[in-house]
């Protein structure tokens, strides 16, 4: 029997602290997040999903521990090599966070313009690229934030993230506010530029759909770490309180009637 193919690791968390004040969010955290995978990160308010998104993309230092993205620790590097990793990391924030003065194409091309040296020509192509791969129709170039309804600002969001070609994609609660049709929508979407791009995605959700429908691993954050990272058939499977909480209350197993495992 061949020994299976080591997978590259895109994202190492090793013993990561975060802590504010007397309060500790993570504690002795590890985490791998592999390339070409869909990673859905889950956990309980207050778990610190989103400070552990931040810390990964240097946007905060670690109280203790380590955090390497494509081999390096952010905080360690000089200004251009740093610029040229982030570069390669596109995020989708919580509510899409869309420059509300400027229309889609030019919150795509923002950062075109400032991390390449694109023409404006140029960038408007590449601009008017992006959007048509977030499915969204070419009259919706020169529309306003306010203009869209709330699945259109996601996928003009997840437009910009796609901008400068990235290797991993961070999606922070993305199918939050859709409504069921659209979310499913949303996903099915992720999943196809994850094939057809060779993208890794890491999503922090709380929507068991997507769990059950793309997610190839599921990292659950509870007790201050990751308690398990595996595919969601052994997680569902995995001894804690609040996992059975989660998966096996009436929503999971509504979820799981929807999208049985195999």
């Amino acid at each position: 029997m061949n020994a299976a193919v080591p997978r590259e690791t895109l994202v190492e968390v090793r013993g990561l602290r975060s802590q504010f004040g007397a309060q500790v969010v993570h504690e002795n955290l590890d985490l791998d997040v592999y390339r070409g995978e869909i990673l859905g990160v889950v956990g309980g308010s207050g778990s610190g999903k989103s400070v552990l998104l931040r810390t990964i993309l240097g946007l905060r230092r670690p109280d203790a521990g380590s955090v390497k993205l494509f081999g390096e620790s952010l905080h360690d590097l000089p200004e251009d090599q740093r610029i040229g990793i982030e570069s390669r990391c596109g995020v989708l924030f919580q509510n899409g966070a869309l420059f509300s003065s400027l229309t889609v194409s030019e919150n795509v091309r923002v950062p075109l313009l400032e991390h390449t040296s694109l023409s404006l020509h140029d960038a408007l192509r590449v601009a008017a690229l992006k959007i048509a791969l977030a499915d969204l129709a070419p009259e919706v170039r020169n529309k306003y934030p306010s203009e869209l309804s709330g699945g259109m600002r996601k996928r003009a969001a997840l437009a910009r993230a796609l901008a400068l070609d990235p290797d991993i994609v961070f999606l922070d609660e993305p199918t939050s506010g859709l409504d069921p049709i659209a979310a499913a929508a949303f996903d099915e979407l992720i999943r196809t530029l994850r094939d057809a791009l060779g993208l890794t995605v890491f999503m922090i959700t709380h929507d068991l759909d997507s769990l059950h429908a793309i997610c190839d691993r599921v990292a659950v954050l509870a007790h201050k770490r990751v308690v398990v990272a595996d595919s969601l058939d052994k997680v569902e499977r995995f001894d804690d309180p609040w996992i059975r909480e989660y998966f096996q209350g009436p929503r999971g197993r509504a979820a799981e009637a929807i999208h049985p495992l195999a």
